[in-house]
């Protein structure tokens, strides 16, 4: 379906706050940014109608082809906000709800000359009272059209001011037009699978060393939330390797941007299959954990037998002296007495010694 030259209103998408970049923390618009670049320049104007006028309108070069794209982003729209937008720029109405209601699984989808990518965004952040560090999630989905780029993020995690302003230092690379933005989105979210890896990694080297450390603590309950940050991480790195795959083969991806989108493959690959092994380490580590607590219960209770089987002695002879019968001669014996308490002493300190000899004192 080829794009339809619409001229939309000058008063459409007009944002109240900064129109050339970031706006402020108590914005009234999800438009974050948007600009047209034209080979490779961004092209700044006061609103997104103005931008998408501008490369559309066909007077950019004598044959009247555009050689620019727009590049709108966006922080979890409303239903207005991205219909409008749909209406500009043609977006199919199951992509556009997809990017209303987020939680979708990473995927890779065409709507005629439309493609619609989905990726999952990752955090690693401190959360609750003891400071525990958890996987937090968000996503970010693309509309890439010959003449556009939409990018809709939803979650705190993943923002792509960096993304733009490190492309606008790269004309070169910028002027292959969406697929460049494509690219650099793809690689900004695979760099944050790395790192949060890598700090999933720290604290599994961390339970680890508790684990097998001289001192006895409790790490059950720290492994069970490692095990389930490592499903989170899977869920979001796993699911972007077949897509990733597909977008090498498209067409309208340039042979240079291609190369880079194998790159960023290879490091998605490398990311899950150190993800994939954190389950490895962790099933191990948990064993090894709930081996030591039994060990160590097994011990206590031993501790305890010996100790019963040690005051049992002067409990049984003072049993049978307490029993009051008229006829018992070590009672009016002078000797009686310290002897008694010899026997107990003498009967304590074999089965201590015998015991301890055992390993279990």
């Amino acid at each position: 379906m080829a794009m339809t030259r619409v001229r939309p209103s000058r008063a459409l998408f007009k944002t109240r706050g900064r129109p050339s970049g970031v706006q402020a923390a108590n914005r009234d618009s999800a438009v974050i940014d948007w600009a047209a670049y034209i080979d490779g320049h961004r092209v700044c104007t006061a609103t997104v109608a103005d931008a998408v006028r501008l490369v559309r309108d066909g007077r950019l070069v004598p044959e009247g082809d555009s050689a620019g794209f727009v590049w709108v982003g966006l922080h979890e729209p409303s239903a207005g906000e991205l219909s409008d937008l749909a209406e500009v720029f043609g977006l199919h109405p199951l992509a556009v709800e997809d990017a209303i209601h987020a939680h979708q699984r990473p995927k890779l989808e065409r709507y005629d000359d439309v493609h619609f990518v989905v990726m999952k965004t990752v955090g690693y952040v401190s959360s609750g009272p003891g400071g525990a560090e958890v996987v937090e999630t968000g996503e970010i989905m693309l509309f890439c059209g010959p003449d556009f780029v939409v990018t809709v993020r939803h979650g705190a995690h993943g923002a792509l001011g960096p993304v733009r302003r490190d492309l606008e230092k790269d004309p070169a690379r910028l002027a292959h037009g969406p697929a460049a933005v494509l690219h650099a989105v793809t690689d900004r979210v695979v760099d944050g699978y790395v790192g949060v890896a890598d700090a999933v990694m720290e604290d599994i080297d961390e339970v680890e060393e508790a684990v097998f450390s001289p001192e006895r603590t409790d790490e059950s309950r720290r492994i069970y939330r490692l095990k389930r940050e490592v499903i989170q991480l899977k869920r979001a790195v796993g699911p972007l390797a077949g897509p990733l795959r597909n977008l090498t083969g498209r067409r309208f991806v340039p042979a240079e941007i291609k190369e880079y989108l194998r790159d960023v493959e290879d490091h998605l690959t490398r990311v899950r299959e150190q993800v994939e092994s954190y389950d490895e380490l962790l099933n191990p580590i948990l064993q090894a954990h709930m081996t030591q607590v039994t060990v160590a219960d097994n011990k206590d209770m031993r501790k305890i037998s010996a100790w019963g089987a040690i005051f049992m002695v002067p409990t049984a002879i003072a049993g049978v002296y307490g029993m009051n019968f008229d006829h018992m001669p070590e009672t009016r014996w002078q000797y009686g007495y310290p002897m008694i308490l010899s026997v107990i002493s003498l009967a304590c300190f074999a089965l201590y010694r015998g015991f301890r000899r055992n390993g279990w004192l």
